[in-house]
């Protein structure tokens, strides 16, 4: 059964999109072609893929794209079409109505408050084109077999299988992972995309009330964000680092870091948020498989799957002392820090991981035959 994966705005080589999904459908006999952002047609890790042209002007691209893609998309011939990015849903409404092919919505994000979350759009147009989004996302996804990746997304689509974003297995070889934390500056770690609404300027504020530490941010980071980082600390800019500044981090590169540096802790100390509440992070299970202890934020949803599994401290994200005194514990406490990432890599590897989420991606394909 072929099948034609398609996104207009995920680079080659994402992680859910291609190592995961694409690969777990190839693995299992599947011909698999992928539309996306690429320089050019190629077939890597046997799935055929086919460069999408992206037009710089984001405007043109959400009103362009979706037919450009279908005009690609129905090419292949496909018998089921699987996309991931919502400016897509018409393509999706275009394959399902003229071809014959069985159509799959992948819904990533809660897209009717992340619009709210959008820096370039001024609130009295964010609200209400959330709320028109989410009317035609709803009645547009009466149509496709439903893929969510958030388990919470099941609130608004319960009839969606969650096909949750869990890390690649990982195996427990011995020196495979960084050991304890070694002396020196408490080194801590923050990946994905760098913003004030995911906590940067929380988490760059750190240095200013720890002395004796060192933030690195790895991810995506635009230059105005950088700017505000850099002057947030001062001149304590000789213990940060930023990878990212207006540019892609290749998840390559993020592996490197987690499987390299000995870190104290994962940051994800979010400001208070509709868009963030309810969402289990996917940094969260990448820090727990490479074995470093979490400090978040305190919302419920975080601190049950945190806390509750005894992998990491979460803390009120107003409260700059909260988060200091949680850095201050795991420094003092280097057994405490290396039980939490103990416990995070073992829990990868029996519940939170990829293998026993390809099992449902699976079954859904084997119902669509």
């Amino acid at each position: 059964m072929k099948i034609c994966h398609l996104t207009s705005v995920h680079p080659a080589g994402d992680i859910r999109i291609f190592e995961k999904e694409c690969k777990s459908l190839a693995a299992h006999g599947y011909e698999v072609v992928l539309i996306i952002k690429n320089k050019e047609a190629e077939t890597r890790d046997g799935i055929k893929i086919i460069p999408f042209p992206v037009l710089k002007n984001r405007l043109l691209r959400v009103f362009l794209s979706p037919f450009r893609m279908f005009f690609l998309a129905r090419r292949q011939e496909a018998r089921v079409y699987h996309f991931h990015d919502p400016e897509l849903i018409i393509t999706g409404l275009l394959l399902r109505f003229f071809t014959k092919a069985a159509v799959v919505y992948d819904i990533h994000e809660d897209y009717k408050t992340s619009i709210r979350q959008k820096y370039y759009l001024p609130g009295i147009i964010s609200y209400p084109l959330a709320c028109l989004f989410g009317l035609f996302e709803a009645l547009a996804a009466r149509f496709f077999h439903l893929v969510l990746a958030e388990k919470y997304y099941s609130q608004r689509f319960p009839r969606g299988i969650q096909v949750l974003n869990y890390p690649l297995p990982r195996p427990l070889t011995p020196g495979a992972l960084p050991g304890p934390v070694s002396p020196g500056p408490a080194r801590l770690i923050y990946t994905g995309t760098v913003s004030g609404s995911r906590g940067a300027y929380v988490h760059a504020r750190l240095l200013t009330l720890v002395k004796d530490c060192e933030i690195y941010f790895i991810g995506s980071c635009r230059k105005e964000e950088a700017d505000k980082i850099r002057e947030i600390v001062g001149d304590q800019k000789d213990r940060l680092f930023l990878e990212g500044e207006n540019q892609f981090v290749l998840p390559a590169r993020i592996r490197h870091y987690y499987e390299t540096g000995r870190w104290l802790a994962g940051l994800a100390v979010f400001p208070n948020s509709g868009h963030y509440r309810q969402k289990e992070l996917t940094k969260f299970f990448e820090y727990m498989a490479a074995g470093i202890p979490i400090i978040c934020s305190d919302f419920p949803v975080w601190r049950e799957l945190v806390e509750a599994n005894g992998v990491g401290l979460a803390v009120n994200p107003s409260e700059p002392g909260a988060l200091v005194e949680a850095v201050e514990f795991l420094k003092t406490h280097p057994e405490k820090a290396a039980e939490m990432g103990e416990r995070g890599k073992q829990l990868t590897q029996d519940r939170f991981n990829w293998q026993n989420e390809e099992k449902k991606l699976l079954e859904l394909y084997e119902r669509i035959k």
